[in-house]
């Protein structure tokens, strides 16, 4: 049983792990498949980030909010450790306080959109 329970968070820490390979990769200029805006993109990845955790938590927890909150904190101190970590430990990257809004909006966009999907989902059930 435990070892399913850890499987799940497997999409979660590889999505992680890319987050940080793409936040601390040194390099000169931005690849063109991230070519969009820097903000809209930070968003993009905290919500999915967001989303994983979200689905990998049991179906049991999610009626509750302390979840959701917890991820919300989770995903944001994940990005405010990657912003710090560019700022200190990287020579072509910088941390950036409007970075780090941008993950904790898309992470909070990631569990609302989970939360919403719920909610319709048990509606839906219960008909």
């Amino acid at each position: 049983m435990l070892r399913n329970q850890t499987l799940k968070y497997i999409p979660a820490f590889l999505i992680a792990v890319g987050i940080a390979v793409l936040s601390l990769w040194e390099r000169p200029q931005v690849p063109p498949v991230f070519a969009i805006n820097d903000k809209l993109m930070h968003g993009i990845l905290y919500a999915i980030l967001a989303i994983s955790m979200i689905a990998a938590t049991s179906r049991i927890t999610r009626t509750r909010v302390l979840p959701y909150i917890h991820t919300c904190v989770i995903a944001t101190a994940y990005g405010a450790l990657m912003e710090i970590l560019q700022r200190y430990c990287t020579l072509t990257r910088s941390g950036e306080m409007a970075d780090l809004y941008a993950d904790a909006i898309g992470a909070i966009i990631g569990v609302l959109l989970v939360g919403t999907f719920e909610i319709l989902r048990s509606r839906h059930l219960e008909q």
